[in-house]
């Protein structure tokens, strides 16, 4: 990778039927063996310099390298800035309200908008509108007003509305995805709660939508072809993953990213650490391929199954790297789960050949959040 990043821990990716490939979980800085995480956003990160003797990369290329490579106090390389987000996406939400007409019935509203949320569509609808011809007719209207041209695909999150959405953008011939991946709208649906729904006269705290609650998936076992063969724990600044990240936007990269200001209004720091974990392989370009295939979200450690989860779609999960269950190990992953949150759940996966790799192969932003309280 092009900036230097804090390596944090190694281990395998194997999970427990290859429990006799799997090496000790060397958690730590790989040179110094203690980890160095920033108790808060810090600057002091620039990409590694060429070594006497022909060791390392340049300063264009790419490498994973300890913290401790870095001097206090020495400046980090400016990077250019890059244009995030996807606006050939759009995400939709299609759902009732905590709000009660008149005739104490709950309100339903459609919400549409790009990623980068530089257009919001709202309606409400009668009750009794509920259906996916309706929804079709609101849609056309949408894209009308957008210039006539149909986004790429629709993103939306309630798969208990899953018929009536995917009817009405099969009609429409648009691609649907439920997805986790809705941060757009489901950063507008916290905005909307506080500032819209609370402050109207209907306002019902009780008013759910009324659909069951979604069972937490049990982490199931991940095929060995999207696994690679070592993992670290990393961070790098901001600035240099908006770097990295310019590969996934020309195409050079698999992978899948978004703006966390404009889809999330969330303030970053060029020098802010975002902790990430990188995954290494020697067939590191198909495996980002097939990791491709899956709808990324998040990524947590779960202490008890000492492992990390992956999880994608709307309430997939995978056991994806494993570790060895000492506390040292928990310690660690608790330690990467803090940093995590201290950036507001923002993180990121990355896919190379190996440490000293010049490019990655795959790399997706990913985002730790709730889903609506409405």
């Amino acid at each position: 990778m092009r900036s230097v990043v804090q390596s944090v821990g190694r281990a395998s990716c194997h999970g427990a039927g290859a429990r006799q490939r799997q090496r000790r979980c060397a958690f730590g800085s790989v040179e110094s063996g203690s980890p160095q995480w920033a108790p808060s956003p810090r600057a002091g990160w620039s990409r590694p310099q060429r070594r006497a003797g022909g060791e390392g990369v340049g300063a264009a290329g790419r490498r994973l390298v300890p913290a401790q490579a870095m001097t206090e106090g020495q400046e980090s390389e400016s990077v250019s800035p890059a244009v995030l987000g996807d606006d050939t996406v759009w995400e939709l939400d299609f759902c009732s309200r905590p709000l009660l007409d008149e005739r104490g019935k709950k309100r339903w509203e459609l919400l549409v908008c790009n990623s980068s949320r530089t257009f919001e569509h709202s309606e409400f609808l009668p009750n009794n509108k509920i259906n996916s011809v309706v929804l079709k007719e609101r849609l056309e209207q949408v894209i009308e007003a957008q210039g006539g041209k149909k986004p790429r695909k629709v993103l939306y999150f309630r798969t208990q509305l899953q018929t009536i959405v995917t009817r009405a953008l099969d009609e429409l011939q648009i691609k649907g995805v439920a997805s986790k991946r809705c941060f757009s709208i489901m950063s507008w649906l916290d905005e909307r709660l506080e500032n819209v729904y609370k402050p109207d006269p209907g306002y019902d705290e009780k008013a759910t939508a009324g659909f069951a609650p979604v069972q937490d998936a049990i982490p199931k076992e991940l095929s060995d072809a999207l696994r690679g063969e070592q993992w670290l724990f990393v961070q790098m600044d901001w600035a240099s993953l908006k770097e990295e990240m310019k590969d996934v936007l020309d195409g050079k990269a698999f992978g899948e990213i978004f703006d966390p200001e404009a889809q999330c209004r969330m303030q970053i720091t060029d020098d802010t650490l975002i902790p990430g974990v990188a995954i290494f392989s020697r067939r590191a370009n198909p495996l980002s391929g097939w990791t491709a295939s899956l709808d990324l979200s998040n990524l947590k450690p779960d202490k008890k199954r000492a492992c990390l989860v992956l999880e994608t779609g709307v309430n997939n999960k995978w056991k994806y790297a494993a570790f060895e269950k000492t506390e040292e190990n928990l310690e660690e992953a608790a330690a990467w789960e803090a940093a995590k949150e201290e950036v507001g759940g923002i993180h990121f996966l990355a896919i190379q050949d190996d440490p000293d790799a010049e490019t990655c192969a795959g790399l997706w932003l990913l985002l730790d959040r709730p889903l609506p309280q409405v």
